[in-house]
């Protein structure tokens, strides 16, 4: 591995010092009157605070983040439109716990269940989304399961589209966090939903069951839950000064300590850490040397927004190594893998990431690929 010189650009993460005696005042994550929780900051995708992070719970209505996604993703697949009408079914009708209050005798819209199922935690709403999209829960449960391997929740497993207990579908609050983020990231449109104070349907007007959109302008999601044996759970995410940061309560004993619990977690993240943006995306950090290709540099970077989150005023104590594989000999597809990135604070790593070819290389003439074959055999 060649190794380069250090590429972080002390402009992009220069911060004000915060110090307490020459030494980084490291808060105390505040103590949370729950099951287990969970905070994560969006852009870095890094883990600010957990406590049984990996515990298995009963997610209440929480599973329906999940209904959710995949609506969304079969609204995006235009396998679903948004004003397409659905009825509900008996099973739909007649499944208890919250309900929008559906009507089998007159259709609804889609956007209109996805309103009930995300404002007014309609149970009623999520069984006539599953039926729409898989044809029945139990195979849309399936759908859920298997959606949420794929995105990383290793420890989740889906029985129905409700969250209504059932001793084979459970989660943590670590798979939980990364569902959240997965419905930020991919469906911003649809996140805005979870914003919504109040929704009306079938002359019934129900609130929000999210006590903190009336309480913090910065809080702009996501989901309550509820059931006897889970307790009071809430995911939720706030954003203030161009960070969000998300988390993840469960387990709690009143709708008003799930509120006061997550707010908790919420502004610790927010107050004490920063996240500052280290690499921007498709933005060359570096230039490597190639051989045998019809260019001889190779400009390199991410494909993504590079971030990471360290606390107030250690920014500036940031540093980076970049390493790449030489030689890089063409043909080189962009995207392809060439180093790596590691970012540390203190001597500890807090960052690494893959670098990538911004661009292909194709390979060189005859006489190109020669001239670089007698360098490579000399070492020149």
């Amino acid at each position: 591995m060649k190794k380069l010189t250090s590429l972080l650009v002390a402009a992009a993460v220069a911060l004000p010092s915060f110090s307490f005696a020459n030494a980084p005042f490291v808060p105390p994550v505040p103590e949370i009157a729950g099951k287990a929780y969970y905070l994560i900051d969006f852009y870095s995708g890094q883990v600010v605070a957990a406590s049984d992070p990996d515990k298995r719970i009963a997610p209440a209505s929480l599973t329906k983040l999940m209904t959710g996604y995949l609506t969304y993703k079969a609204i995006k697949e235009k396998r679903l439109m948004l004003d397409q009408q659905l009825t509900v079914s008996q099973k739909g009708w007649t499944t208890g716990g919250s309900r929008m209050f559906l009507d089998p005798k007159v259709p609804v819209t889609v956007d209109d269940l996805i309103k009930g199922m995300d404002v007014q935690s309609g149970n009623d709403a999520c069984v006539t989304l599953a039926e729409a999209i898989a044809g029945s829960e139990e195979a849309f449960a399936q759908m859920m399961t298997a959606e949420a391997k794929r995105l990383g929740m290793v420890n989740t497993q889906f029985r129905n589209a409700t969250g209504l207990p059932d001793p084979e579908h459970f989660t943590t609050v670590h798979d939980l966090g990364i569902l959240a983020t997965a419905i930020i990231r991919e469906f911003p449109e649809f996140y805005k939903t979870y914003s919504l104070k109040s929704f009306t349907y079938n002359g019934i007007t129900q609130p929000n069951r999210n006590l903190l959109l009336y309480r913090d302008p910065n809080v702009d999601g996501m989901k309550t839950g509820f059931t006897d044996d889970a307790g009071y759970n809430m995911v939720a995410s706030s954003r203030r000064d161009g960070r969000r940061v998300i988390s993840v309560v469960v387990g709690t004993a009143s709708p008003e300590a799930r509120a006061v619990e997550s707010s908790k977690l919420l502004n610790y993240g927010l107050q004490f850490f920063d996240t500052p943006k280290l690499y921007a995306a498709n933005k060359p950090v570096s230039e490597i040397p190639v051989y045998k290709g019809d260019a001889k540099a190779l400009p390199i970077g991410f494909t993504s927004d590079i971030y990471t989150t360290v606390l107030k005023g250690q920014a500036a104590k940031l540093k980076a190594d970049l390493t790449t594989s030489q030689p890089v000999i063409a043909p080189i597809k962009a995207g392809q893998v060439v180093g790596k990135l590691v970012v540390s604070l203190d001597g500890k790593k807090v960052l690494e990431r893959p670098v990538v070819a911004l661009k292909a290389v194709e390979e060189g003439n005859f006489f190109s690929r020669l001239w670089d074959s007698i360098k490579l055999l000399l070492g020149w």
